[in-house]
């Protein structure tokens, strides 16, 4: 029986390497925040390009591949996309479709100032293309993806983004050899599936009959190209739409756990303080700055 690819499988697009559409979020003299939403698909072309600044993007949705002198990876919603200025990089979409990211563009004077408090290292230049969904960045993901009360509270925000992911950048340096393309496209198509499906209760051995690999396999491709395993991929983008869903809504806390897959409250809420720090409720009035003494 032959293998069709993602390729072969997609359309080609009307517009071929269409341009990212690009909105300002906030920008200041020396950091601007950007919106990114590319529609590249398997028919594009991957062209090389350069970041002028430090650059440090939150993926909010769609999966890619993302190649730069630190290291490839794939990139999927939660991860943060690492790159120093002047490094040039590609990224490609081989096995998928779009994606929307949320790009910080740093000054690397001002970088450099913020890395050099937060970790006692000098070796402030990223060393790993990505950083995996890591859940104590979860509140900060939210953070920087809900409007800010004030100007004030988004520069708290980013400065405390910088804080954080500078030491986690450094302690995870030194990531796993990435998947060869096969397993890449496999596991890039359980990513879309869990994405599609996230209020469904999950099995190992169902996804890994979706990437064509024993249950064994999938969970070691898994975590080497993700950071994580399945658990804690599906458990922190649960957590981030909930949290997202907690603010954005007024609905019940049950209400939203529920909508989000998590059936029992008791355990939600014991979850969810154990990763955030805080109860439902408790965030859900809490200021969205994600500054506070619990957060960094």
């Amino acid at each position: 029986m032959g293998f069709r690819t993602f390729k072969q499988r997609t359309s080609p697009p009307l517009i071929a390497n269409a341009s990212p559409q690009l909105r300002s979020v906030a920008c200041q003299s020396h950091w601007s925040l950007t919106e990114y939403v590319c529609s590249a698909g398997p028919h594009d072309r991957v062209f090389e390009e350069q970041h002028d600044r430090v650059s440090i993007a939150l993926v909010v949705s769609g999966t890619f591949r993302y190649r730069t002198d630190a290291g490839e990876a794939i990139l999927y919603p939660g991860a943060f996309l690492l790159g120093n200025a002047g490094a040039c990089y590609e990224c490609g979409h081989e096995h998928s479709h779009g994606d929307r990211c949320l790009a910080l563009h740093i000054d690397p004077e001002l970088f450099l100032e913020i890395a050099a408090g937060a970790s006692r290292s000098n070796r402030t230049p990223f060393r790993t293309a990505s950083l995996p969904a890591l859940s104590e960045l979860i509140v900060l993901s939210v953070s920087l993806l809900q409007p800010a009360t004030s100007q004030l509270a988004l520069e708290e925000t980013i400065f405390a983004l910088i804080r954080k992911i500078v030491p986690a950048a450094g302690t995870n340096h030194r990531r796993p050899r990435q998947p060869g393309p096969a397993a890449i496209r496999r596991i890039s198509r359980v990513l879309e599936f869990i994405d599609n499906h996230l209020e469904r209760e999950m099995s190992l051995a169902h996804l890994s009959r979706l990437a064509a690999m024993s249950q064994y396999h999938f969970l070691r491709t898994f975590k080497r190209a993700t950071g994580l395993t399945p658990h804690q991929y599906i458990l922190g983008r649960r957590l981030r739409r909930t949290a997202i869903a907690l603010r954005a809504t007024h609905s019940p806390v049950a209400r939203v756990a529920a909508d989000q897959g998590f059936g029992d409250l008791s355990t939600f809420n014991h979850t969810f303080r154990r990763v955030i720090g805080l109860t439902p409720t408790e965030f859900r009035s809490h200021p969205s700055d994600g500054t506070s003494s619990e957060f960094v």
